[in-house]
């Protein structure tokens, strides 16, 4: 059972249940799917191999090479590509997934329109704006799906920061809330944790506004005071540096292209 067969068992378990359904949704867009192609990729040109089922169109995908190539049966030509990733090609084009069918539990129709929605709610970024903490405490009060949300986010942002702690805050106005502080976070890696953090919060069901976002350096104070009051989360170190290779969807900086 992988990741998607468990979501997908939770959200057929308890159907008129938003929060299992996001989260349907959020392993779908964190998850390496495997598209079957009509043809060989042409540099970072890929077509897709779409089938008509019920008067719409769809993309063949799998979270497991194997159990694309027990579908198909034979040598064929695919492109890995993260399912945000996909999502965002397919969006507008009135494509919709066809995942895993006849290999495994989670095989399921995801309709065009259900791709535009994952595409507009994945597009909500974070705001930036400036406010001056005056004290920060031991989190309380958030529900354990933000927890487990974090916990799971975090774990796929492998060497971006060394790890972070969650607290509870305090501002200068007097607002309360609380704050995701990342400690030696990677130059440039700011905007990707952000985001992070804000889909834990969005696939959570809860609403924004409720967690702040900082980075900090191991050195600075409120590092030391951040540890003996926060909650730890540890990012995994990478075992090997990874180079993004030539095939198509392998370099997150040139998603490929349909055509």
């Amino acid at each position: 059972m992988t990741d998607l067969d468990l979501a997908h068992a939770a959200m057929e378990a308890a159907p008129d249940d938003d929060t299992v359904r996001l989260r349907f949704y959020e392993r779908l867009a964190d998850t390496e799917l495997f598209m079957l192609l009509g043809a060989e990729a042409e540099g970072d040109q890929i077509t897709p191999e779409l089938f008509d089922i019920e008067d719409q169109r769809f993309a063949l995908v799998f979270d497991r090479e194997e159990r694309l190539s027990q579908f198909v049966g034979r040598a064929a030509p695919y492109a890995g590509i993260p399912g945000r990733a996909l999502a965002q090609m397919l969006s507008g084009q009135g494509i919709g997934l066809a995942l895993n069918l006849e290999v495994a539990p989670s095989a399921m129709l995801i309709p065009a329109e259900a791709i535009d929605w994952l595409v507009q709610t994945l597009s909500h970024g974070p705001d930036e704006t400036e406010a001056r903490l005056t004290e920060v405490s031991a989190p309380k009060g958030l529900p354990e799906a933000v927890i487990t949300g974090l916990d799971r986010k975090l774990a796929i942002a492998a060497g971006l920061a060394r790890f972070a702690y969650l607290a509870a805050a305090t501002y200068e106005d007097g607002a309360r809330g609380h704050v995701l502080a990342f400690v030696d976070a990677l130059e440039g890696a700011e905007k990707a944790l952000a985001s992070a953090a804000g889909e834990a919060l969005t696939f959570s069901g809860i609403e924004a506004g409720m967690m702040d976002v900082l980075f900090v350096r191991a050195a600075d104070p409120l590092a030391a005071h951040l540890a003996r009051v926060g909650l730890r989360f540890d990012l995994p170190v990478p075992e090997t540096p990874q180079t993004p290779g030539s095939a198509p969807g392998m370099d997150p900086a040139k998603p490929p292209k349909l055509r």
